[in-house]
């Protein structure tokens, strides 16, 4: 038997622990999981589970993570996406109501399924990541929406909302399993299609972001970056807007894609100084909620910004961006393989997708 490299050894091991992990934490839940049980039930050593993940913490939402990707990878896509907005969010409400706990499944299996944080997320850092995660995740489906125009405020907010009611529902179940019935919710999600939404104003601070400045940089595109919506392998050399955001300013994502123009390929590039927890989190949401969109709508009514996870910094890094943190806000406009606009701080993400045609020709 050929001998295993040590890359090899080490997925076995990260896989044997994250099995390990799903068991106990099913079994005694988030709080009462022990390391050493875990150690225990994968036939290794302590020092072998930390060697894989800092801690409990990690190691859970890593446990959370494995199991949106699956589902995101079994995820099967319609001929057709529903032929309304109503029909939409209640088809997708319904996709995503199949993880509500029943009656008999134990609290720790039920907060599996539910792929629950409470009790997890004990940190203000994490506090503001879900927040700005949630604000993404209502950007997504309002795309999702609105496939061939220009996304409305309206619509995200009406996706915020169907997200704050299917939340809702689980952090009820959560607590009293088998409460809430889930056709009733689906179609309560589908009648807020029709409430009547106000546009809101543009954000007050827009008008004072700075333009984006002019360049012609040469630069080496980073290789071997996926697409979390598509699964495609990304090229960043295209033409095309990259937004590199920390995950405490992912809210920012919005502001960008309403500033640039139906034909502008955009890439939001998601970085973390800390991708053991807060990164591990970000990949759950965003993979979990690509997992529901993808059952509901079809392939090329997906939300066309595509979405990479950068956990090495390679993106900032390429263009000479070493300081990364969670609020994070570079962007910058790339043409026939050269970055042609720069832009980074609050705003960012506007001011590259804002920068006109009359600009990007100047710049050339």
């Amino acid at each position: 038997m050929a001998r295993l490299t040590r890359a090899q050894q080490q997925e076995r091991t990260r896989a044997a622990v994250l099995v390990a992990a799903r068991q106990e934490f099913a079994e005694h839940g988030y709080v009462e999981a022990k390391i050493d049980r875990i150690a225990e039930r994968a036939e290794l050593t302590r020092g072998a589970v930390y060697s894989n993940f800092a801690g409990k913490r990690a190691l859970y939402l890593a446990v959370l993570a494995d199991a949106a990707e699956r589902a995101r990878v079994s995820a099967e896509s319609p001929g057709e996406s529903p032929d309304s907005a109503g029909r939409a969010l209640g088809a997708f409400a319904r996709v995503w109501l199949e993880r509500l706990p029943l009656a008999g499944d134990t609290p720790g299996s039920g907060h599996l399924q539910l792929r629950s944080l409470s009790g997890v997320l004990d940190t203000d850092s994490a506090r503001t990541a879900l927040a700005e995660l949630v604000r993404f995740e209502a950007l997504l489906l309002a795309l999702a929406l609105e496939p061939r125009t220009a996304v409305r405020t309206r619509t995200v907010r009406l996706a915020d909302l169907v997200l704050t009611l299917l939340h809702g529902a689980a952090s009820l179940a959560e607590n009293a399993p088998g409460v809430g019935d889930p056709f009733e919710l689906a179609r309560a999600a589908e009648h807020l299609a029709s409430i009547a939404a106000i546009d809101d104003a543009e954000p007050s601070h827009l008008p004072f972001v700075a333009p984006a400045q002019s360049a012609k940089d040469q630069w080496a595109a980073p290789r071997g970056l996926r697409d979390e919506i598509t699964g495609r392998q990304v090229d960043l050399g295209d033409d095309g807007v990259v937004v590199v955001l920390g995950v405490g300013r992912l809210s920012a994502a919005e502001e960008a894609v309403r500033s640039a123009r139906l034909r502008d390929e955009v890439t939001f590039v998601v970085v973390t100084s800390d991708p053991a927890e807060i990164g591990r989190l970000a990949r759950l949401r965003i993979v979990d909620l690509i997992g529901c969109l993808r059952r509901v709508f079809a392939a090329e009514e997906l939300p066309r910004p595509r979405i990479v996870f950068d956990d090495g910094g390679t993106v900032p890094a390429a263009i000479g961006w070493n300081s990364i943190d969670d609020l994070t806000e570079v962007a910058f406009r790339v043409h026939d393989g050269l970055i042609v606009a720069r832009a980074d701080g609050r705003g960012a993400g506007h001011a590259a997708a804002s920068c006109s045609a009359h600009e990007r020709r100047r710049q050339r």
